[in-house]
């Protein structure tokens, strides 16, 4: 499965690329805002920082508006994904851009339905929001495995982007359920790392060590 960050924070994603964990990142207006920098320059010093794709989200609700928004994205550098709303103009423009060989990520999928439309679309990813089901009593993970079933029915080349990840348990189910991609927050990332048995294992090893009066350098 691979990892994208779901940041426009410049610092940590240098940081989680440096430790060759990202495949990508997701950025959307709300984050941009939190970073507090005009959306080109954040967005091309992130490209100029990972390899894999970088998701720019157009705001523009008309299909000419996206059109119009996502020229001026996919200037921006080579790994643009275009990030366009689960809505109809969205598909129509969806359509148009993938057919110029352009990424492109749908967004604020709710539905198993809306992630077929999607892939009809020909979406590059789409986005699934299980945090945001969860929020409501729902259960997320099912709408993965849901899409999950319906792409390998038809083998669709639309890749599953598991978003609104809240929890460490979100991203392992995820990886079970055979999500393609998990967009993820850095708190989250950087949580996979953490278990309580590795720490006390290294305390330990540390320990003996030190009592051996050795160095390995």
């Amino acid at each position: 499965m691979k990892f994208f960050v779901d940041t426009a924070d410049v610092k940590e994603i240098r940081d989680l690329n440096d430790l060759g964990l990202l495949d990508g990142v997701t950025t959307n207006p709300s984050l941009i805002m939190k970073s507090g920098r005009d959306i080109t320059e954040v967005t091309k010093e992130i490209c100029d920082i990972v390899e894999g794709p970088v998701s720019a989200e157009v705001t523009a609700l008309d299909h000419d508006g996206m059109m119009k928004e996502a020229e001026v994205l996919a200037k921006i550098a080579s790994n643009i994904c275009i990030k366009v709303p689960l809505t109809p103009d969205g598909l129509k423009t969806c359509k148009a851009l993938t057919s110029q060989d352009q990424m492109v990520n749908v967004t604020l999928c709710f539905s198993a339905n809306q992630a077929l439309l999607a892939a009809k679309a020909g979406a590059t990813f789409i986005s699934p929001f299980v945090g945001r089901l969860d929020d409501l009593g729902l259960d997320g993970m099912e709408l993965i495995s849901e899409i999950r079933t319906i792409y390998d029915n038809y083998d669709f080349d639309t890749e599953i982007l598991t978003a609104s990840i809240r929890t460490v348990n979100h991203v392992k189910q995820a990886a079970m359920i055979g999500s393609d991609v998990a967009t993820v927050p850095p708190a989250t990332l950087h949580a996979l790392f953490k278990h309580p048995l590795t720490d006390k294992g290294i305390d330990a090893f540390l320990a003996d060590w030190a009592k051996t009066g050795q160095k390995i350098a």
